[in-house]
């Protein structure tokens, strides 16, 4: 098995900017609350945080659906909740890819009935044709084709986190 570059750290490094200044533009006045999707979306977070030109929070939401499989269960599981209080708030769902969409679906429900003000989504990773239900994402980093992408703190089986660019596994490489 070998990783296949995808999207390269310079590509990455350019779209996080561009997704910061739409951020930060959409909320110029404003004090959202970034929420990463753990564990994968940590990087990214990390990384877009520090390009936005705006007050903001950043907490931490964990689901898994995947385990350690490269294909979703279709089951989501919280792995860890909210320490701090949503209601009321602006809040920005950052995830690295969405996929089948089920994950993504649960946690805008989920934190609907927080009773936030607003939910919005950024997504680094779009797999538009894994998709099973639908959902919007309202900052989207770049669409990808139906492959298992690592890197940039996407795994599998907990490695290749720490790749600074994306790249697909090919399986069939020994």
């Amino acid at each position: 098995m070998k990783v296949v570059p995808l999207i390269s750290k310079e590509e990455i490094e350019a779209k996080v900017s561009e997704l910061a200044a739409q951020i930060s533009a959409d909320y110029k006045d404003k004090n959202p609350i970034l929420i990463g999707i753990l564990n994968g979306a940590f990087i990214f977070l990390a990384d877009l945080v520090r390009k936005l030109d705006i007050s903001c929070e950043c907490e931490f939401f964990g689901v898994a659906s995947y385990g350690l499989s490269t294909e979703t269960s279709g089951i989501v599981k919280i792995t860890k909740d909210l320490t701090t209080s949503v209601e009321k708030r602006d809040v920005i769902i950052i995830e690295d890819i969405v996929d089948t969409g089920l994950t993504l679906k649960f946690i805008q429900k989920t934190f609907k009935l927080k009773k936030v003000n607003s939910v919005r989504v950024c997504a680094l990773l779009d797999k538009k044709e894994r998709r099973d239900v639908e959902v919007d994402i309202d900052y989207l980093g770049f669409s990808i084709p139906n492959k298992f992408v690592v890197g940039y703190g996407i795994d599998y089986n907990e490695r290749y986190r720490n790749l600074s660019y994306i790249g697909y596994l090919d399986f069939e490489e020994k």
